[in-house]
This record gives C-alpha cells, structure tokens and sequence, in this order.
C-alpha cells in the first residue's frame, strides 16, 4: 500500500494538483473536522467503487490512517486499484502539522 504524508499532501493543495480526495469518515466527523474531498464511508467504500478515479491519483483519508489504510487494501485486493495512496495519520496528523484550527476529536 502506497502512503502519503500530510506534508505531501499539502503540497499537491499548493499546487492544485489534479488529484482525488476521498474521505472514508461517517458523516458525523465529518462535522466536526473536514479537510474537504468526497465522502464516502469505508463501509460503503467496496459498493462505490466507481467513484474512484483509476486516471488520477487518489488519495483516502479517515481520522488516523487505519481505516483509510483498510479501504486502500480492499481496492487493491479485491478490485486492482493502484493509482490509491493511504494519507499516513489521517486527518489527525493533518491538524498536527498543517492546519492547527482543524478540530482534533
């Protein structure tokens, strides 16, 4: 499984980089601290694959990297994906190193 760090990805934000943002979170944190991309939570993640891009690279985030690291499994496993980067530490990590603002839960 392929990871990328918060730093890195801060660096595809700057430089609008063409690039997909999947958020595997529930609904419910996503309230409480959101650094954007489309949601689809990791338990519906095998029923929307479709909504993976396969052109692009596609980076999937959750609060720590754990289920997000899970969806990323499963895609490449189960449905030859490899075009997925898991973000390392989540969007924890995130409000850490990038943006302090970003509500910690």
């Amino acid at each position: 499984m392929k990871e990328l760090t918060v730093t890195e990805l801060k660096a595809l934000f700057d430089a609008n980089a063409d690039f997909q943002l999947i958020d595997v979170r529930e609904p419910h944190e996503i309230a409480i601290a959101s650094i954007g991309g489309e949601n689809i939570p990791l338990g519906t993640v095998l029923q929307n694959t479709s909504a993976f891009a396969r052109d692009k690279q596609v980076v999937v985030y959750c609060r720590s990297g754990k289920r997000s690291g899970d969806a990323v499994l499963a895609l490449e496993q189960e449905h030859g994906f490899d075009n997925l980067y898991n973000l390392k530490g989540g969007i924890l990590a995130y409000a850490d190193q990038i943006d302090s603002s970003l509500t910690k839960y």
